[in-house]
């Protein structure tokens, strides 16, 4: 079975591009704390924060932005001295921010799932990658999404966070033409 090669060598890697790597995610807490993860990985692998995931939603509880939004300097200091999540102050205060600029969207009325797959036009861009020289770090659609969100209030959501996150969270399929993944997907 042929796979992306970025996921070759390692177990959780492989595990995570088989079962969770572009398939479409509408929910918006789920996409919530996939966002919160793409942006603790930058400048970082995405190995680590995998290997650190369920700390993260046992740290950040479960991802819920209502408590997420009501961290005070106490729990800001308990998540900087857990060592099961990456410890950056930058990072930590950002996934605060988020929480706070979610719930201030779905006051607006706007689900966060229909605000982000506007970007796409509702469905996943289907591409036909024949290489990983061909997957682009940044689009068009990533760089608009990036501009919405620090629009909205959200932290660490460069163009680059973006679109990574577009790829995990089905919003493109960049798994490659080659790859069984690709017409799972449907590619």
């Amino acid at each position: 079975m042929e796979r992306c090669p970025w996921c070759e060598g390692f177990e959780l890697y492989r595990a995570y591009h088989d079962t969770e790597w572009g398939v479409p995610i509408w929910n918006d807490q789920a996409l919530f704390e996939l966002l919160i993860l793409e942006g603790a990985q930058a400048g970082l692998s995405w190995s680590t924060v995998l290997k650190k995931r369920e700390n993260y939603r046992l740290a950040f509880d479960q991802f819920d932005p209502e408590k997420m939004a009501r961290y005070d300097d106490k729990k800001v200091a308990q998540l900087l001295a857990d060592p099961g999540i990456i410890r950056n102050r930058l990072k930590v205060a950002a996934a605060i921010s988020n929480a706070k600029a979610f719930l201030s969207l779905q006051t607006s009325g706007q689900t966060f799932s229909g605000f982000l797959w506007q970007f796409v036009d509702g469905k996943p861009f289907q591409n036909a990658r024949q290489s990983l020289a061909e997957v682009p770090a940044r689009t068009a659609q990533s760089d608009a999404m990036s501009k919405a969100l620090l629009k909205a209030g959200f932290k660490f959501v460069g163009s680059t966070i973006c679109y990574a996150f577009m790829q995990a969270s089905g919003m493109v399929n960049d798994h490659l033409v080659s790859c069984h993944r690709h017409s799972e997907l449907g590619g």
